[in-house]
């Protein structure tokens, strides 16, 4: 395992998803099918965080739930992104209840019920705030 390859996101408009991800969260768009589809759908690639993403026109998901990607920020940019998102329309979501030091979240949808989360935090400062030791 090498890890992530990619994430898709099933959405009913892609431009609007091009913006949500470029416009609010600062993505780079490399790909566009336009009409060669060579997968499921028209589709259009992202690069954001060093992360491939794909956006694939389809019927998104009904409901909305906690399931989300995270990607890591700084905490001093976390204000630049919400105010980005709110511009476009974004549903930004009350944080959760945290652990004192585990890290600041925004969490926002995207307009297809998706979860996203920027976080400013890693894996090893919650596990020691949980007082779980590293595996």
């Amino acid at each position: 395992m090498q890890g992530i390859s990619h994430i898709t996101f099933i959405v009913g408009d892609l431009e609007r998803m091009a913006r949500f991800l470029c416009e609010g969260l600062g993505a780079r768009e490399v790909y566009d099918s336009a009409g060669n589809d060579h997968s499921l759908s028209r589709e259009k690639f992202f690069v954001l965080g060093g992360v491939w993403l794909a956006a694939m026109e389809g019927e998104p998901p009904k409901q909305r739930s906690y399931q989300h990607v995270a990607f890591r920020v700084e905490a001093s940019d976390l204000p630049r992104y919400q105010a980005k998102l709110l511009a476009l329309g974004v549903e930004v979501r009350p944080p959760r209840p945290r652990v004192e030091g585990e890290g600041q979240s925004l969490y926002f949808y995207d307009f297809d019920n998706h979860l996203f989360e920027l976080h400013a935090g890693t894996l090893q400062q919650r596990l020691d705030l949980y007082g779980t030791a590293s595996r």
